[in-house]
């Protein structure tokens, strides 16, 4: 009769499994070029447009513009005149996805909870086909989601203006490309001379990309359904947090390596989130505080994951709890806490089963 009990080769590979984490938890990967220019037009993205609409007395629409911030994080590893024609895009696909998230809001649950199903879909898939890189189709998931929950109804009432939103939306996402502009203003940076769109990001139906798109199915579905059960108001953040695990190409170990740093830093970032929500903060100096923290996650997140989770927990939920009127921040943040450990797990589940076709 076959023992039950697992072989010493199973018990030494799960000892160096754990090793392996343990020790990407504790240390810092290699530095990949200089990241503070980006992380400067990153922070000042998030924070002008909320302190200028803040300081101009429409401190009720300062925190809306902050999604448009986002596009700034894309295509780091362009030169100045690639990024400055790239950047326009990506702000219009996060103002479609924007738009996406509020005609979503205003059917209701199932329409918000089907967006998100076919916005990870289609922006994974677009994603791994142009080789988008990092971070990858999250931060399009979480715009859908996020402005699905900012213009839903809340307590029979809407808090925002879906039209309002999205102007706002649009206008940051036009000052974000301005700043990525930025240094075009120096005569060396206009002089060189960009590679095409189709070289940089080349349309093409990959085996890569058909596995990344299989694995952020999986993700959706599993996610959404997940959703159901705990809250499908959070079906998004549940998805985000399963896209963060296998959005990128990376093979099964560095997949569930990612969903460990994702689980770990966002406990810490809750209890981060915890400690400043309860700072009686005017909106002008949020926006200074999330423009600190946009900056200290693109200093980190090339290099230590986990880290930047941290400051990207409670940046989000400041978001959150400001544009919606929730005061409850120990049940937010508990539940944003729940919600990535469902969702990375689903990831780690969703990259052992699909193979990276390009090598593992």
């Amino acid at each position: 009769m076959p023992s039950s009990t697992p072989s010493p080769r199973f018990g030494a590979r799960v000892r160096a499994e754990a090793a392996h984490v343990a020790r990407s938890l504790a240390t810092f990967g290699p530095a990949r070029g200089r990241r503070w220019p980006l992380a400067l037009q990153a922070g000042l993205a998030m924070a002008v447009p909320i302190v200028a609409l803040a300081a101009s007395g429409h401190a009720d629409l300062a925190l809306l513009s902050a999604t448009g911030a986002f596009a700034v994080i894309y295509g780091g590893w362009l030169r100045p005149r690639e990024r400055a024609r790239v950047a326009p895009l990506l702000a219009l696909v996060l103002w479609v996805c924007a738009a996406g998230g509020t005609l979503a809001a205003q059917g209701g649950v199932a329409f918000v909870l089907g967006g998100v199903l076919v916005t990870t879909i289609v922006v994974s898939a677009l994603a791994g086909a142009v080789s988008l890189g990092p971070p990858g189709p999250v931060f399009f998931v979480l715009v859908f989601g996020l402005s699905a929950q900012i213009t839903s109804l809340h307590g029979g009432a809407r808090a925002v203006d879906p039209a309002v939103y999205l102007a706002v939306v649009a206008a940051s996402g036009a000052f974000a490309c301005l700043l990525v502009a930025a240094p075009l203003l120096l005569r060396r940076y206009r002089r060189e001379r960009p590679r095409p769109r189709a070289e940089l990001f080349p349309l093409q139906w990959s085996a890569l990309a058909q596995t990344l798109t299989l694995r952020a199915a999986i993700v959706g579905v599993a996610g959404v359904a997940a959703a159901v059960v705990v809250d499908p108001a959070r079906s998004y953040w549940i998805v985000c947090a399963g896209l963060a695990v296998v959005g990128l190409p990376v093979g099964r170990r560095d997949a569930a390596t990612r969903g460990v740093h994702r689980t770990v830093g966002t406990v810490v970032g809750g209890a981060l989130y915890l400690g400043l929500a309860f700072v009686p903060l005017p909106v002008w100096a949020l926006g200074l505080l999330l423009g600190v923290l946009q900056f200290a996650i693109e200093m980190v997140v090339v290099r230590h994951y986990a880290l930047a989770l941290v400051f990207i927990t409670p940046l989000v939920l400041l978001l959150i709890g400001a544009a919606t009127g929730t005061a409850e921040t120990l049940p937010l943040a508990l539940e944003r806490i729940l919600d990535t450990l469902v969702g990375a797990a689903v990831g780690t589940a969703a990259a052992l089963a699909v193979r990276l076709r390009a090598g593992d």
